[in-house]
């Protein structure tokens, strides 16, 4: 069984909010802070990686 890579969105905010998408299939709302020296971070939930436009993506 193979698993699908974990969605990455590019946001141009630092402060963000996951819900996980598809309605009512999604999980609770969270929000999360990208750390400046990072650039991105993972919704503890779905491990959507929520990268900041001003970051190169990295694997």
């Amino acid at each position: 069984m193979s698993l699908d890579a974990p969605e990455i969105r590019i946001v141009d905010a630092w402060r963000v909010a996951c819900d996980g998408g598809e309605g009512a299939l999604g999980h609770p709302r969270v929000w999360l802070q990208i750390p400046q020296e990072q650039g991105w971070v993972e919704c503890p939930y779905c491990d959507c990686r929520i990268q900041h436009k001003d970051f190169p993506l990295k694997d």
